[in-house]
């Protein structure tokens, strides 16, 4: 390993995260070194991941080999978990990752499975993630057959707590900009706005180190962290003087590093950003919650919410796709579609559907054996798109199980409905459904299906 040399954007590693195709490694590549809090001895293994299945990090030196998958909700926030971030999926976790995380973001590397043998992440010796990012551009950076599904900030996402603010506006692109603001008269306060792309992560960000006011070094000691830390691994300041030799990389070193560890807590949201982040004293703990806090908007109602301002595919679209026809095309246009994963449609239930007149007239209520039609019809084009030419395709049903319903739909609701692919086998899939008016749950099955010609 070869830490000495300065991280440099390859021709592999060329374009921004916010390229189209997901990009994993070429070939597997190691990194090895000790634990900054634990100061015990580890080392990571990357290997390249099949499209969709993001960053997974595996315990090798746990019974099982349990996997914990870079997601935020797999974030802790507990006090321990301050200066430092924890993963954990069941009883397996992994701590001090945001250097690492920062350069997999920073390289626009979205599959790769990583195999840890310790509960901490090695730390380089610089304590930067240029090694890092050094020693996974060496092992080369290559695109997917897949797209890329960026979360796109179309409205201002805001979280303040006491001093620090974080804040998420729209932009074509992905620019962080952090603010620092420190009573140690070296550091000071300090603000950079950087456009993330490869190449500026290697020469802006990736060196920048991570640093600690003296007076505190004793107090974190006590707490049973930095066990690992030494003047060569950190930027030591005491007053306005710099204890680690050779000084500072850049004037601005400080905000740089803060920078670097809000990228690598970015990941969790375990997908590319494309908008602008404004981090102001922010730290990991503020970090995880507003990536949280951006999850949320994903799910639920205020996905559903937002979409209805959206059209993937029209109702012309989804004739060209679906065989069906009125009466019995119940999906008026799909919302979302995350090919192989996701399809998120709509149906805009009135008065004038022909089963009211026989189904109970004087109360109507949609059949329910319909809202499950219409969820597996917008199943139909989430599986079609498994497939070169959706319009040569049929989808059939050979299975609903567990399907329930939760309350009636009435004339006027917009239903919604959510698929997501689970197991695919050749032409045959299992997919999980549910259907919602005004994000509440009205109904919910397993649908398996499969492809033949049309």
């Amino acid at each position: 390993m070869k830490e000495e040399r300065p991280a440099r954007a390859t021709e592999q590693s060329a374009g921004t995260p916010a390229a189209a195709s997901q990009r994993t490694l070429r070939r597997e590549a190691t990194f090895k070194g000790v634990g900054i809090h634990t100061g015990v001895e580890c080392s990571f293994r990357f290997l390249p991941a099949p499209p969709n299945s993001g960053i997974v990090i595996v315990r090798t030196d746990l019974p099982g080999h349990p996997e914990i998958a870079v997601r935020p909700e797999n974030a802790r926030l507990d006090t321990g978990a301050l200066r430092r971030t924890v993963i954990r999926q069941g009883e397996a976790e992994i701590h001090t990752i945001e250097h690492v995380l920062s350069a997999l973001h920073g390289l626009g590397i979205d599959n790769l499975r990583i195999e840890s043998d310790g509960m901490e992440a090695p730390e380089p010796s610089d304590g930067s993630a240029r090694a890092v990012a050094f020693a996974l551009q060496e092992a080369g950076i290559e695109e997917q057959p897949a797209a890329r599904d960026p979360f796109v900030v179309t409205d201002p996402i805001v979280l303040t707590s006491g001093d620090t603010q974080i804040i998420a506006t729209p932009h074509d692109g992905f620019r962080l900009s952090c603010t620092i603001k420190y009573d140690n008269p070296l550091i000071g306060a300090q603000h950079l706005s950087v456009e993330i792309t490869p190449e500026s992560y290697c020469r802006e960000i990736a060196p920048a180190r991570t640093f600690a006011l003296w007076e505190y070094v004793e107090n974190l000691r006590r707490a049973g962290l930095i066990r690992g830390g030494t003047l060569q691994n950190a930027v030591v300041v005491r007053g306005d003087e710099v204890l680690t030799e050779g000084g500072l990389r850049f004037p601005d070193e400080f905000v740089r590093h803060k920078l670097l560890d809000l990228l690598g807590d970015l990941s969790l949201l375990g997908r590319p950003i494309r908008g602008h982040i404004h981090a102001i004293r922010s730290g990991h703990g503020t970090n995880v919650r507003f990536v949280q806090q951006m999850a949320a908007t994903l799910e639920g109602p205020a996905l559903y919410e937002r979409l209805m301002g959206e059209t993937y595919f029209d109702i012309s679209k989804v004739l060209e796709i679906m065989p069906h026809r009125y009466p019995l095309l119940l999906v008026d246009r799909i919302l979302l579609l995350q090919p192989g994963r996701r399809v998120i449609g709509q149906k805009c239930v009135t008065i004038n559907e022909p089963f009211f007149q026989g189904h109970f007239p004087g109360h109507p209520i949609m059949p329910g054996v319909l809202i499950l039609e219409a969820m597996a019809q917008a199943g139909g084009v989430l599986l079609l798109h498994t497939v070169d030419d959706p319009s040569s395709k049929l989808m059939y049903f050979l299975g609903i199980d567990n399907a329930r319903f939760r309350r009636p739909v009435l004339p006027g609701d917009q239903l919604v409905f959510d698929l997501t692919m689970g197991k695919l086998k050749g032409r045959i899939c299992r997919m999980d459904g549910k259907a919602y008016v005004r994000g509440a749950l009205v109904a919910e099955a397993e649908f398996m299906s499969t492809i033949v010609d049309r």
